[in-house]
């Protein structure tokens, strides 16, 4: 038997132009998007730029994109958080009686200071309880977290109304003063919730992406048992990515309940919607494995410029959760047909490759 060169097979690898086209669109869509809406809103807003619109637009939106940053971790471990708008309440409210117990009326007055610090420490350590709970829950009771997020939700509603007797809060005015401070800029600009929201996106980015906690919180959503197998505590990050998510609660409590100088029990309904459209539309995959806490934040803003552009357009309102709802669809299908297309891709490129006599070039005649 004599044997002949020829060149090895190369793997496919190519796509479908539909194959191509999703891709591209799950990819890049989002940030498109995003283009096209500040083009849009520029050309029939004259001052849509300036300084005091931006701080507006940026101040609505901070409170969502630090929650949907904590819910990008949970969404990147395969789960789901539908109690934030919930622990947001809670944590707004206990904070304001803490610090109406701490600092009673009628004692001296307490230096600024003290009352920042007993308010970050009590909304962010209720915000800390309550992602603990739903952490040990999904972890202990081994049931979907959607189930068990979506009963913390009412028990943490439920309890935030209670305590505070359904009435709503006051808040020291120097809370209000530390997040309504202006650096200078102009009574009109308040940058301090704008730049909490870019500090917080930009830490979830960096702990997602560069560090080792963060890989195994993408190694944990993206294949549960290797994970396992691979020696990772999958318990532990996944209850660990909850208590995240409800620190996140928390410190948008502290930083929107500040701004507006009160908290009550229905503070953030409805804010689930928005911080799971903000995350998914971002990049975030519900089936794990993927997320991006620079992309929550254009997926929110993206989200808030849709409601710009209904109110500038003079839509009903109630547009805005029809678009919101039609988004998290769009969002979804893309990712899963991206990842359908790349699944057959990767089978077909496999089924392709050569075996070890074929990549020596050898062909028997």
């Amino acid at each position: 038997m004599t044997t002949i060169e020829t060149p090895a097979p190369q793997p496919s690898g190519t796509l479908s132009p539909g194959s191509r086209l999703f891709t591209l669109a799950s990819r890049y869509g989002t940030f498109v998007a995003f283009l096209a809406l500040i083009v849009f809103n520029v050309a029939v807003t004259p001052n849509f730029l300036s300084w005091q619109t931006l701080n507006v637009n940026l101040t609505q939106v901070a409170t969502i994109v630090i929650v949907a940053t904590g819910m990008t971790l949970v969404i990147a471990t395969g789960g789901i958080d539908l109690s934030v708008g919930s622990v947001y309440a809670l944590a707004g409210v206990g904070m304001g009686l803490i610090l109406r117990a701490a600092f009673p009326a009628g004692a001296a007055p307490p230096s600024d200071a003290a009352v920042i610090f007993v308010a970050l420490i009590s909304s962010l350590g209720i915000g800390l309880l309550c992602g603990l709970v739903n952490g040990v829950l999904t972890v202990g009771l081994r049931v979907h977290p959607f189930i068990i997020t979506m009963g913390t939700m009412m028990i943490f509603r439920g309890l935030s109304a209670v305590v505070s007797d359904s009435q709503s809060i006051s808040l020291p005015d120097a809370l209000s003063r530390l997040v309504r401070f202006n650096f200078g800029l102009g009574p009109m600009v308040k940058p301090v919730p704008a730049l909490v929201m870019l500090f917080t996106a930009a830490a979830g980015a960096v702990f997602l992406s560069r560090t080792v906690p963060g890989r195994h919180v993408l190694a944990v959503g993206g294949n549960l048992e290797a994970s396992r197998f691979a020696g990772l505590r999958t318990n532990r990050i996944v209850a660990g990515v909850y208590v995240l998510s409800g620190l996140a609660a928390g410190l948008a409590a502290f930083v929107g309940c500040g701004y507006y100088g009160g908290a009550g029990s229905s503070d953030a309904t409805g804010y689930e919607l928005f911080v799971i459209a903000s995350a998914v539309v971002g990049g975030a995959s519900l089936s794990g494995g993927r997320g991006s806490a620079v992309g929550a934040m254009l997926g929110a803003i993206l989200i808030e410029l849709i409601r710009k552009s209904i109110t500038t357009l003079r839509f009903n309102q109630n547009y805005e959760w029809i678009i919101v709802g039609a988004a998290i669809i769009i969002a979804v299908v893309l990712d899963q047909a991206s990842a359908r297309w790349t699944a057959r891709r990767l089978a077909r490129d496999a089924a392709a490759a050569p075996s070890a006599g074929e990549q020596k070039g050898e062909k028997p005649v």
